[in-house]
């Protein structure tokens, strides 16, 4: 069993199935999980940088006509394909259930493909009444196919352990701009509305200082309203399915503890990269070797739950 270090937050790798069962029951105010969304591909990105072609034979052209090559300078998948995607799944969620505090909630992101699926099997294990939200993260980014509507949204399925006794501070989520702040008040318009269930948000920008280079990158701004409502500072989350770190990230900036788990090197790598060293532990499961840190200014110094 893993004692937890309100001193410390932790990184581990090792399958979830595995690690799960070693944390401590009712240990997690909040618990968010980005699973594999069993879209039947590997889902992979790679990163690119380019350099100054000087014998004026590279593929791209820059400012005044200079030469530049582009280089593949990292590449990073995981598989993403189940046969039986709920029996994946089930045996983890409850295993979060019992990991749940009980003023606690999960927050359980997935897309259209599985979406339907486990509504079903979370009503079986937290029961219907424990059912809080659907809230929708709505986006603009990717192909257009034409012979259907674009699909541009994500689902993240909310619970709670006790319907009547479950975290949540509305004050505490930064408030948006009003659609139409002229049908309001001056000093409401100013204030901004709390969010509803559908969340409009960009996905992380080549550009942005987040970008990590890992696969489903999940924008910190998505993580840090989940974060403000559904977690007091000083409490505990966890994320199994961690990824980037994203909701490492925010939850130290928040104040909050955490403890990540990730099956993936290349995840953990990028998590040792973006949280540090300092207050954090880093720990492999099974004797497997944790991989070094990654610099620069993302995976492979190229331009990613």
């Amino acid at each position: 069993m893993i004692d937890l270090d309100v001193g410390s937050d932790y990184v581990i790798l090792g399958d979830n199935a595995a690690v799960l069962p070693t944390l401590p029951a009712k240990a997690f105010q909040l618990i968010y999980l980005d699973p594999p969304f069993n879209t039947g591909r590997t889902q992979q990105r790679r990163t690119l940088r380019t350099v100054r072609s000087a014998d004026g034979a590279g593929d791209r052209v820059g400012f005044a006509g200079r030469s530049y090559t582009t280089l593949e300078s990292g590449r990073h998948a995981y598989g993403d394909d189940f046969e039986d995607y709920a029996g994946f799944i089930e045996p983890r969620l409850r295993e979060a259930r019992r990991l749940l505090a009980d003023d606690g909630t999960l927050y359980f992101h997935i897309d259209y493909r599985e979406a339907h699926y486990c509504k079903v099997l979370l009503d079986g294990i937290f029961g219907r009444e424990c059912f809080l939200n659907e809230v929708i993260w709505a986006y603009d980014y990717g192909g257009r196919p034409k012979r259907r509507w674009p699909a541009k949204h994500d689902t993240i399925l909310v619970y709670v352990r006790d319907p009547d006794g479950y975290h949540f501070d509305q004050e505490a989520v930064e408030r948006i701009p009003y659609m139409a702040p002229g049908l309001v008040t001056p000093d409401k318009a100013e204030r901004g509305k709390v969010p509803t269930d559908v969340w409009w948000h960009t996905i992380v920008p080549t550009n942005s200082r987040e970008k990590t280079g890992y696969p489903s990158q999940k924008p910190e701004g998505i993580l840090r309203r989940v974060v403000q409502a559904s977690s007091a500072p000083g409490s505990w989350v966890l994320d199994f399915f961690a990824g980037s770190g994203t909701t490492g990230a925010v939850a130290r900036q928040l104040g909050r503890r955490c403890v990540l788990v990730d099956d993936n090197p290349e995840a953990v790598a990028v998590m040792r990269r973006r949280l540090g060293g300092e207050s954090v532990r880093y720990v492999a499961v099974d004797g497997a070797p944790l991989p070094a840190t990654v610099g620069g200014s993302g995976v492979g110094q190229g331009p990613s739950s």
